[in-house]
């Protein structure tokens, strides 16, 4: 799981300039990878560069953030992306925001930054993910204690049908007389 942006035209429906893209890509430090996917590197770390196809057109370009503990790597690509995105003549997007951003749009995307990270940890499992460890010993506590009142729910219910059984019992006894 990876937090997505993308670079958009500013015009929906109309051609995406991809090599555009590409090229202000190179001259900010993008590299291709002996793989084939492109990395743009960071100081607080790499994200990896894509492209989004319909149709066999090049729709957009995805700048993949991995999910961590930190949030000075997505600060910094918003901020990156956002000068990319102008200086393309392009705009950029956050899909799970559902919107174009800005700068100003830094601390909402933070927001939805944590969340999936927190989602990736506590969910999907990804020990990177934002505070996995602390959501994995949070999640034991609460499964302990879940288990603990889970137990207690089924002894009750264990004597309330015992006492139903018992009490049926006797009431058949004394109507049989």
């Amino acid at each position: 799981m990876r937090y997505e942006l993308l670079l958009q035209t500013m015009t929906p429906g109309t051609p995406y300039e991809a090599a555009r893209v590409d090229a202000l890509l190179s001259q900010k430090g993008a590299t291709a990878r002996p793989d084939g996917v492109r990395r743009w590197s960071f100081k607080h770390g790499d994200v990896e560069i894509g492209e989004l196809r319909e149709g066999g057109q090049v729709v957009a370009t995805e700048l993949r953030v991995p999910l961590s503990d930190r949030t000075d790597l997505v600060r910094e690509v918003l901020a990156e992306a956002v000068k990319l995105a102008t200086e393309a003549g392009a705009r950029l997007v956050d899909p799970q925001l559902g919107r174009p951003l800005t700068t100003q749009d830094d601390s909402s995307v933070l927001e939805q930054y944590v969340r999936t990270a927190r989602y990736a940890g506590e969910v999907a499992g990804m020990p990177d993910a934002l505070g996995a460890g602390s959501y994995a010993m949070e999640s034991s506590t609460t499964s302990t204690g879940f288990q603990l009142s889970g137990r207690f729910l089924l002894i009750a219910i264990g004597i309330l049908v015992a006492l139903y059984l018992v009490v049926d019992s006797m009431v058949g006894q004394l109507g049989g007389r």
